[in-house]
């Protein structure tokens, strides 16, 4: 399906129709600032994010608490958490983030966390789309997305069957392009060079790319989430 045929669809909603949260014991793996672990929390799931940024750990924490939530900083391939103590697994546009070299020992570390017969739930943006373009001059992750995709191929060496695959095309939002670089450098302090390099080249793109409507700037973004399935022992150790 192209993009141009893909259904507008909302984050949350495409994950509460995949997958049940209320009561559900979750490991939100790449958590960031906390935006979905809130959300999750507030479904009724007893949710644990999970970051290793301790810029993101912060701003999480500067949050005031929903319900119960909580965060520990920490990476996807090395959970400090029992064998099989998890119900839902959840990479939320952070599995292209794990380092290529340990990107399979995330998704075996996911696989061992969870509870037999629970899922993993992984959204990853696609390598397209008016946000996509809108970041490629600081932050062109066209690689590293594939890489990612490939990694999902091969779960099943770590016991974890593939269920569906859903794609739908979300809306980012940013009031500003002030936001949207300061949002993008808080996720990597590295990027703030790579802005001032590029000014006048993101702004032009920010104001083409975007549409502009009275709350702010929209730019559509292709995703693809994969739902896997702990069915078996693979090589979680």
């Amino acid at each position: 399906m192209t993009t141009s045929k893909l259904p507008k669809r909302n984050h949350f909603d495409v994950m509460t129709e995949l997958v049940p949260l209320a009561g559900r014991v979750v490991l939100d793996v790449g958590c960031g600032e906390g935006r979905f672990t809130r959300m999750m929390a507030r479904a009724g799931a007893l949710v644990t994010g999970i970051e290793p940024g301790p810029q993101q750990i912060k701003r999480a924490l500067a949050e005031p608490n929903v319900a119960g939530e909580r965060y520990v900083e920490g990476s996807a391939e090395a959970l400090n958490l029992p064998d099989a103590s998890v119900d839902l697994v959840v990479f939320f546009n952070s599995l292209h983030h794990v380092p290529v070299s340990v990107m399979d020992r995330a998704l075996s570390e996911a696989a061992r966390v969870l509870r037999n017969g629970a899922c993993l739930y992984i959204a990853e943006p696609l390598a397209e789309g008016p946000q996509f373009e809108l970041s490629q001059p600081v932050n062109d992750e066209t690689g590293i997305r594939d890489r990612a995709y490939e990694a999902i191929g091969r779960a099943k060496a770590h016991g974890l069957t593939p269920l569906r695959e859903t794609r739908y095309v979300a809306d980012g939002k940013y009031t500003s392009f002030e936001a949207w670089r300061d949002n993008s450098v808080a996720i990597d302090p590295e990027r703030a060079a790579r802005f001032a390099a590029h000014d006048a080249e993101l702004r032009r793109r920010f104001e083409t790319l975007g549409a502009r409507e009275p709350e702010g700037w929209h730019f559509p973004q292709p995703v693809r989430v994969n739902l896997l399935r702990k069915t078996g022992v693979g090589s979680a150790r």
